[in-house]
């Protein structure tokens, strides 16, 4: 039940309080009757209270004294209720700035105490979701400082953050665990949160305490779902492992827990958290070529870019005939110069070359683009292009797969070199404000626009500092915040209409941005 105080210095107030209504009912009781301000300010030092209503006029310290002095020394988060007379406006206006919930005018009715009641029965119920969501707006903000790390553009503050509040060893490689295969379906909007505690529960029972190294909602890649892993010696070296045998017990036991194939992708190993970012963005590398073979559960840096002498080599004279090929998109040219590449692979009688010379091929395709654009995430090019290039019915590795990717990625370049981005971008644009409740994604308005995801994705990035997911989430977030303001709409509706089925998931990304609740959004600017 929730706890009230009653504060009144005329004992027939309170005890009219007492009898109006069936306060047992309402799952309330009646905790204290104190005749001042004094004396209820004492006592909610010493106890809980969920609602304090309180008479304006009284001696010793009047109401609105109480209030302000609660809420400056911060001991009580109860919600304050003024009762007041039609002569005590403007004390009760100032109750109001000080966070008073509500005023009840003398003689009190029934019905009006009933809607208070109510009305603070529901805000204690999102205090209970509030608490709930804590913990996850504490990873959130953990993680993006850990971001920073894995893009390279974190600053001193950041870093001890993360050092502070990490533990950590020296030798530390990014890892993706990636769920290949995934439907699209599958990642929407509630299947994401569904993924997400099913890999929590996961990553509890197989690294404990190690569990703060996983990070969500990292992949650039819009045709998958994976999670970012920070591995450091010491997980390996507890469980008297090698890097490898710990690598395969990682993906076996998620495998089993999940029951789904997982892939295990490690990055180059650093010497210590500071350089992250240089092995995300050998992962992001390695998951990119990953279409080139058949589907291996663990895969490293070093195993795939070691070099054996007088085995492997890089065919060089063929893969600059293909790149020169993919830069004038001559398809009659590409289909030669592959044929010519895999040709030279299988004169050499050694399977392993493909490895290294797809290294050689994806860092020179990537710079191509940067000539084109300097401001371009290479990750994100690598990432999108290589994933949306192929189809399942093709083998890994085949010559034919190789041909349709770098089509794809000649086409690609021809849209760098058009600098579509005014109208594109005024489009989208449009329809993110006249459809924002819609089920939007960047797939879906690239298809519609008939220009390539990737390219459209990085010039939205580019004109806009923030990715299209996080600028529409910002829309819809903001979009919110005005119906709050301006309506009485209940909030599950309100997540509804800005296109939030899940109205935990529209609360969790109101607090992130908004840094409050809904709810206590809408009290701080009525009351304002």
């Amino acid at each position: 039940m929730l706890k009230v105080m009653i504060v009144d210095d005329e004992p027939f107030i309170a005890q009219g309080l007492q009898v109006l209504i069936n306060w047992k009912r309402e799952n309330y009781e009646i905790a204290k009757i104190a005749e001042n301000g004094q004396e209820a300010f004492d006592y909610l030092k010493e106890n809980d209270i969920d609602l304090v209503i309180t008479d304006i006029k009284m001696p010793v310290m009047n109401g609105v004294e109480l209030l302000r002095k609660v809420k400056e020394e911060k001991i009580s988060d109860a919600y304050f209720v003024i009762l007041s007379g039609y002569n005590d406006f403007k004390f009760a206006r100032d109750a109001m700035r000080y966070g008073c919930l509500d005023y009840l005018l003398k003689p009190i009715k029934k019905d009006e105490l009933l809607g208070i009641l109510r009305k603070v029965a529901d805000m204690n119920q999102e205090s209970v979701k509030i608490e709930k969501h804590h913990k996850e707006t504490e990873t959130a903000f953990f993680q993006k400082h850990l971001i920073t790390l894995i893009i390279g553009k974190y600053d001193e503050d950041s870093l001890d953050y993360i050092k502070n509040n990490m533990k950590l060893s020296e030798g530390v490689r990014y890892v993706i665990i990636e769920v290949p295969d995934v439907d699209e379906s599958e990642v929407a909007e509630g299947g994401v949160i569904q993924y997400r505690h099913d890999m929590d529960v996961a990553a509890e029972r197989i690294m404990g305490a190690d569990k703060k190294h996983l990070l969500f909602d990292v992949s650039l890649n819009h045709g998958s779902y994976d999670t970012g892993f920070i591995y450091c010696d010491y997980m390996a070296e507890e469980k008297n492992m090698d890097e490898m045998e710990y690598m395969i017990y990682l993906q076996k036991n998620l495998e089993e827990s999940l029951g789904r194939d997982i892939r295990i992708i490690a990055g180059k190993k650093v010497p210590d958290i500071a350089s992250l970012s240089k092995s995300y963005s050998s992962a992001c590398i390695l998951m990119s070529q990953e279409v080139f073979h058949e589907s291996r559960p663990v895969v490293t840096y070093e195993k795939e870019m070691s070099v054996n002498p007088g085995k492997e080599m890089i065919f060089k004279n063929s893969i600059d005939e293909l790149i020169r090929a993919i830069e004038l998109n001559d398809e009659a040219l590409i289909h030669k110069s592959v044929n010519n590449f895999y040709d030279d692979i299988g004169a050499a009688g050694v399977g392993n070359s493909v490895s290294l010379n797809i290294n050689y091929l994806l860092f020179q395709l990537i710079h191509m683009a940067v000539e084109l654009d300097d401001e371009i995430d290479q990750e994100e090019i690598l990432h999108r292009i290589s994933e949306s290039s192929f189809d399942d019915g093709v083998r890994r590795g085949s010559s034919k797969h190789m041909y349709k990717f770098a089509c794809e990625y000649a086409e690609y370049l021809q849209q760098l070199r058009k600098n579509m981005s005014h109208g594109i971008l005024k489009d989208v644009e449009k329809e993110i404000k006249e459809n924002y409740s819609e089920n939007l994604s960047l797939k879906k308005l690239s298809e519609k626009y008939f220009i390539n995801c990737s390219y459209l994705g990085s010039l939205f990035s580019k004109k806009y500092g923030v990715s299209f997911k996080d600028y529409l989430t910002d829309y819809r977030i903001n979009e919110a915040a005005k119906m709050l303001i301006n309506t009485d709409d209940r909030i599950v509706d309100i997540s509804s209409a800005v296109g939030y089925k899940n109205s935990d998931y529209f609360i969790r990304k109101f607090i992130e941005i908004k840094g409050v609740t809904p709810s206590q959004y809408r009290r701080q600017k009525n009351a304002e």
